[in-house]
């Protein structure tokens, strides 16, 4: 063989080495690249934490109240008997946002912005956000009327943390440290016992 052969015969090989090499890499590197990405996909917790949320209320007795999560907060369900609706006049003149015109982390919706801050067809269901807006405390209560000396007279919740009340609409007190209402979030009524939180006729919040 002579030497102009030979570097054939070298060239030849090197180049199929390369060629196997470039595949075997190349194949390697899909294999890294699958699972690498398949972790920027959504797992199925994080999609629940975000869906609706159905509550049966069929066993909510008036005066009763009932926590759901919903995006990993506590949303409170209360059932308010007539004495309980009825406080919500005296307390319009001593909330600091009777009306709901300043949101906290989501805008009130429409069909809340109320004195009772509830569908007006059931008025008596309460569905708020259990989370101050001072600084993200879950308040207590619902209290009645003189059980706390914070609330005084007045019948609502509390924050434990640094002493900020509110009305049986979820409101604020004024001169308390949380600057807005308890959020309200969207929600609507597949029956008459039965609650979707998250969605209303708008769709997903």
């Amino acid at each position: 063989m002579n030497d102009q052969q030979s570097v054939k015969s070298v060239d030849k090989g090197r180049r199929n080495w390369l060629i196997a090499t470039s595949v075997a890499g190349g194949i390697g590197g899909v294999a890294v690249a699958v699972p690498f990405v398949s972790t920027f996909a959504p797992s199925e917790k994080a999609k629940a934490a975000g869906a609706p949320v159905e509550a049966d209320i069929s066993g909510l007795k008036p005066g009763e109240m009932m926590t759901v999560e919903w995006r990993g907060k506590p949303v409170w369900i209360l059932r308010r008997t007539d004495e309980m609706l009825a406080s919500l006049k005296k307390t319009d003149a001593e909330v600091a946002d009777p009306n709901s015109e300043i949101p906290f982390t989501m805008e009130t919706p429409e069909y809340c912005k109320n004195e009772t801050r509830s569908r007006p067809e059931h008025k008596d269901i309460l569905v708020v956000v259990g989370i101050c807006s001072h600084l993200g405390c879950s308040p207590s209560g619902p209290f009645a009327a003189g059980a706390n000396p914070t609330l005084g007279s007045d019948p609502g919740f509390l924050c434990p943390c640094h002493g900020s009340t509110f009305d049986l609409a979820g409101r604020v007190f004024k001169n308390k440290p949380a600057p807005q209402n308890l959020d309200v979030p969207p929600y609507q009524f597949l029956t008459d016992t039965t609650i979707v939180i998250g969605k209303d006729e708008k769709g997903e919040a």
